[in-house]
Order: structure tokens, then C-alpha cells, then sequence
């Protein structure tokens, strides 16, 4: 009989065990922005990966809306149980500032899990402006005040406060102009309708492969691994210029450590293969990874630094 009672005790707490498994169900990835942008390619490419490595779907959520801040909510207000993760837009570290209330804690109420992957931007320009530099550049704006502007894919997106930082940092003064989008804002440095911009390395590159733009730098303070020819905007002219968009995951706080730790292994496992990386790199995303408190001590940075480049602009969500 205590045989038995042994027997069945160790078979309870195996069931136990296995339903303590992390993930037992599927898992929803919340992406705070419309499909077939930056953030959602990341999500899907991680999600399939994941999905075969954990024998449960995991599911992209595209949660559109607010600047990114509508899906942010939801997970923030979700359960911390490691079943809903979110992948939030580059916008998440600049809205805490943009924005005079929000319906959530940006740097409290996320655990963070995972750095996923950067999106640097480039500071291109038309080809028929005569700057063939960064300190060109500079020169030639404060030559001509308040005469040269940039393009923005939106207000208080990653290309708008690039473009504020690099005003501030160089002492020019230069006019934003607002489009619907890296696209449009693209065609209107192509067409000469603006004179500048900060897309992303993905969106430049065919233009200026074909000569429609020309690459100025890339805005991260060191050169590229996967690009080590372009040079960075800072050492071209603007010492201390780094700007590096980025997208991490994250889990509402209070989500177990052990699950952070494994989310955490898993996509950095993923995001180190050869075929993963090879397919964000073509999309002119590259891959991280790290440590949770890697990504936070990052979050936590890019909070304070664009609180106060937004500040000092006077910026404003609209």
C-alpha cells in the first residue's frame, strides 16, 4: 500500500509539473502597430520561430492605434502570467514625454524581457544639395537659417527626433515637415520637395543604390558589424550623435522571472541563427539580444534622453 501511495504521489507531481510548463496554451505577441511595418516583421519571424521551439502557437496581435500606446495599454492591464508579451513600436521609450498622461507606467509597468533587434536610421539627403558631409551639412545650415527641411514620417516618430537631436547637437536651425509615412516622406527628399531626412537603412538603400539619395551616415555611434563601410553620422561631423530605434519584448510587470528567463533564452537562441538573422538583416533590422536588465537599463535611457530632447524642441503629441 505505501508502494502504491509512493506511486501515485510521483505521478501526481509530475501531472503537477507538466501543467507548470511554460507555455501549456498559446501565447499572444501584441505588436502596438499596423502589419508590414519593422515591428511586425520582428514579431512574426520571432512568433514562427518560437511556436516550433515550444510546440504552442504564439500568436501576433497587431494592436494599431495611439501612437503605439493602445496596444501597450492592453498588455500593461494583462495578466503577468507570461501568456501575453508585447513588442512595442520605437516610439515607446519617446511617448512617456510626448504625451501628457498615458494609461500606464512606461518604465514600471512592463517587465523587460529581451532586446530583439535594432532599426537605425540614415541621414540622407537629395543628391542635388551641394553636401557631400555631415559638417557640409552643418555648414550649409547655418549658412542658411531656417531655409533647409527635413521630412518626418510622423510627429514624435524615431526620423522626426532624430531630426530635433541632430538641430540641437549642431546649432542649426531647420524645419520639420510632417508626412503620412516613411514613404511619402522618402518621395519628397527624392523629389527635392524637402532637402533631408533620417529613414531607415531598409528604406534608403534602394534609392541610394540608384542614385536617388545620398547617404550622409548612419545615426548609431558606431559603425555597423553587418555595413562596416557606412560611416556613422558622428564620426562624419557630430560627435556624440547616436540615435539606435529599436524593438524589445516585454511582459506586464510582475511577470515570473523564471518565465522572463526563458522568453528570454529562447529568442536569443532564435535571433542568433543563421536564417533569422539573414532575413532581418534584409530588412535592414538587426539582432540584439541581451539581458533583461540589459533591455531595461536601455529603456530606461532612451525615456530620459528623448524627455529631454522633446522638451528642449517643445514638442507636443498632436
Amino acid at each position: 500500500m505505501r508502494a502504491a501511495g509512493l506511486l501515485c504521489a510521483l505521478f501526481l507531481a509530475h501531472d503537477a509539473l507538466a501543467q507548470a510548463a511554460y507555455p501549456s496554451r498559446p501565447v499572444r505577441l501584441i505588436v502596438p502597430v499596423a502589419p508590414a511595418g519593422a515591428a511586425d516583421i520582428t514579431a512574426r519571424l520571432v512568433a514562427l520561430k518560437l511556436t516550433d521551439a515550444w510546440g504552442q502557437p504564439v500568436i501576433v496581435d497587431n494592436r494599431g492605434g495611439a501612437a503605439g500606446n493602445a496596444g501597450a495599454e492592453i498588455a500593461a492591464r494583462s495578466a503577468p502570467d507570461g501568456y501575453t508579451l508585447v513588442l512595442p513600436s520605437t516610439s515607446f521609450p519617446s511617448n512617456a514625454s510626448l504625451y501628457r498622461k498615458l494609461p500606464f507606467d512606461t518604465a514600471k509597468d512592463f517587465a523587460p524581457i529581451v532586446l530583439a533587434v535594432t532599426a537605425p536610421n540614415v541621414l540622407v539627403v537629395n543628391p542635388t544639395l551641394p553636401v557631400k558631409s555631415v559638417k557640409d551639412l552643418i555648414a550649409l545650415a547655418k549658412g542658411k537659417p531656417g531655409q533647409l527641411n527635413f521630412a518626418s514620417s510622423g510627429h514624435g516618430s524615431s526620423a522626426h527626433l532624430s531630426g530635433e537631436l541632430f538641430k540641437k547637437m549642431a546649432g542649426v536651425d531647420m524645419v520639420s515637415v510632417t508626412f503620412k509615412g516613411g514613404g511619402p516622406a522618402l518621395i519628397a527628399v527624392i523629389s527635392g520637395e524637402v532637402q533631408l531626412q533620417f529613414p531607415t537603412v531598409a528604406a534608403a538603400n534602394p534609392h541610394v543604390r540608384a542614385g536617388k539619395l545620398r547617404t550622409l551616415g548612419v545615426t548609431t555611434a558606431k559603425r555597423l558589424a553587418d555595413l562596416p563601410d557606412l560611416p556613422t553620422v558622428a564620426e562624419s561631423g557630430l560627435p556624440g550623435f547616436d540615435v539606435v530605434p529599436w524593438f524589445g519584448i516585454f511582459g506586464p510587470a510582475g511577470t515570473p522571472a523564471a518565465i522572463v528567463m526563458q522568453v528570454n533564452r529562447d529568442v536569443a537562441k532564435i535571433l542568433q541563427s543563421s536564417d533569422t538573422r539573414q532575413a532581418l538583416i534584409a530588412q535592414g533590422l538587426f539582432p540584439a539580444a541581451g539581458t533583461p536588465q540589459e533591455l531595461g537599463a536601455f529603456l530606461r535611457a532612451d525615456i530620459a534622453k528623448w524627455a529631454k530632447v522633446i522638451r528642449d524642441a517643445g514638442i507636443r503629441s498632436e
